[in-house]
Parts: structure tokens; C-alpha cells; sequence
């Protein structure tokens, strides 16, 4: 069975399966999956817990030792299994075959996985491992799905924020979900529940120690371009986010409907993205001559 991250909150209302599988790219979504999961388990009565790593030296006895030592006083046990490799080997993948074929009685196993690709995916221990149980797979959305996903953040502290301030932050952190999620709590303190600003989303998102964002934005609109070379060598040596800096140059070319300035903000785009050549920060420069003197 295949379940979202998304979903699990309301799987977990349920009877607990007897198996799960974490897989995937991101740390922040599997740690969630991961503690929502041992939480569940310790409301229904797995109270004793094991935890093992697969390590070169691992002995896959453990694993079938752990799932069959029952506590003496008749709780429920969770088999809590790390695999930070991803590959088990021959005897591992023996091993989790027949796991899955015969899963232990009144036993919670949690597998934890890192992010497999096509040819992990059709091992037999993977698929017999999914069939078996529930595999979650824990990847952060695409970059153009990222605003949504910060608002669905948002609106579980009661927050809001207009479409321009959630991909300010999308931009910002450049598809980390751990950064977006300190930047989504920062907000939380900042901030009572309520509709967030713009300008209240840049004020607490952005934290660069000498050079901002702010900077760069009121060099463009005061046509003052030493403050504006300054800025973007601050922002340079600051290790600024690109796509941030893009997307301030970008909107002043829309507020000056400015044709000439879109086009080389799309070129700018296709640099960051790795599809089209070019000296990034030389681009940022031209682009921002272009700009002053419109």
C-alpha cells in the first residue's frame, strides 16, 4: 500500500498496520512520518521500542531476535529498523523477504529508508516489503508546488499569506523543507494568527548579516547604481540565494513592464536552473544596468 506524507495524519486515526516504510529525499518529511508514526504506536500499545541500525557489521538475526523477544508483561513491541544505505545486501535482502512474507504477531515494524531510485524500487525486498505493509514515501514537492505546501503550513498555525509572500519563501529557501519550516515557525512567533503581509513575510524571512534584499530592491527604484554594484558584490560574498535575487530584479521589470528586462530575467532563470550557459552574477549585473537606466 502507498501513502502520502499528507495523508498519514488521518491513517493514523486507524488501527496501525503491522508494517511501514519510510523512504525518500527529504529529512525533514521522513523525521515528521517517522515520530508521528512511534507516537501512534505508543497510543495503542506498542509500549516497548527497539532500535537497530543496519550497519556492514549488522547480523540480520536481530531483526527477527527483536521481533520475536516479547515483553514479559504482554505489551506490544515496535521494531524500529534503520537502513541508512539503502542497500541491504544479499542476506539483508533474504532476510526482508521473508520478514515481509510473515510479519510478527502483536509487533510494530518501522523500516526508515533513504531515497531509493528505479532499480531499488524493483528489488524483490522492496516490493515485497510494500506489499507487505504501508510505504510512505517522503519527498519534498517540486519547486513549483513548494508555495502551496508552505501554505498548507501556514494554515495549520492559522496563518495566511497572498501568492507573491508564499513564493518569496519558496525562493528563499530553494526547495529546503527544514529551512521553510524554521522560516514557517519563525513566522508562527512573529506573527498572531491572521493574514501575513508581504513586507511582515521579507522582515522575518530575510537575514542576511549586511546586504538584503531591501537593498538591492530600493538601488533599482533610486536608479542608484553604485548602491546597486555594492549590494550584489554584499549579496555575492553573503552566498545570497540566486532565485531570491532573480525574483527581485524580475518584479521590477514587471512593475516597469519593462519587455527587454523579462526576457533577460527568463535567460537569468534558465542559468540558475543549470539549462542555458552563463556568468550568473555578470547577468545579475547587466540586468540591473539594464534596469537603471530604463
Amino acid at each position: 500500500m502507498l501513502l502520502r506524507p499528507e495523508h498519514l495524519a488521518a491513517h493514523l486515526e486507524k488501527p496501525l498496520q503491522p508494517l511501514y516504510v519510510l523512504h525518500g529525499d527529504d529529512p525533514l518529511l521522513t523525521i515528521e512520518a517517522g515520530d508521528a508514526l512511534r507516537a501512534a504506536a505508543r497510543r495503542q500499545g506498542f509500549e516497548e521500542r527497539t532500535v537497530l541500525v543496519v550497519t556492514p557489521s549488522f547480523r540480520w538475526e536481530e531483526l527477527f531476535h527483536a521481533a520475536g523477544n516479547l515483553s514479559l508483561f504482554g505489551g506490544r513491541t515496535l521494531v524500529d529498523l534503520r537502513i541508512p544505505g539503502g542497500k541491504p545486501g544479499r542476506d539483508g535482502s533474504e532476510a526482508l523477504q521473508r520478514y515481509g512474507q510473515t510479519p510478527p504477531v502483536d509487533v510494530l515494524t518501522l523500516m526508515t529508508l533513504p531515497e531509493m531510485d528505479w532499480k531499488a524500487r524493483k528489488s524483490a525486498w522492496f516490493v515485497a516489503l510494500v506489499e507487505a505493509g504501508v510505504a510512505i514515501e517522503c519527498n519534498a514537492p517540486p519547486l513549483a508546488q513548494l508555495p502551496q505546501w508552505i501554505a498548507r503550513r501556514l494554515a495549520a498555525q492559522q496563518q495566511t499569506a497572498s501568492s507573491e509572500a508564499l513564493e518569496f519563501i519558496a525562493l528563499h529557501v530553494e526547495g529546503n523543507l527544514l529551512a521553510a519550516h524554521q522560516e514557517i515557525q519563525k513566522l508562527g512567533l512573529l506573527h498572531p494568527p491572521g493574514a501575513l503581509s508581504l513586507a511582515q513575510v521579507s522582515a522575518a524571512v530575510l537575514n542576511v548579516a549586511r546586504y538584503d534584499i531591501d537593498d538591492l530592491k530600493a538601488a533599482l527604484q533610486s536608479r542608484d547604481m553604485a548602491r546597486c554594484l555594492r549590494t550584489l558584490d554584499g549579496l555575492r560574498a553573503e552566498e545570497a540565494a540566486p532565485p531570491l535575487i532573480l525574483w527581485v530584479l524580475a518584479n521590477e521589470a514587471r512593475q516597469r513592464t519593462h519587455r527587454v528586462a523579462l526576457l533577460h530575467a527568463a535567460r537569468i532563470d534558465r542559468i540558475i536552473k543549470g539549462v542555458a550557459p552563463g556568468d550568473l552574477w555578470d547577468e545579475f549585473l547587466q540586468l540591473s544596468l539594464r534596469l537603471v537606466k530604463a
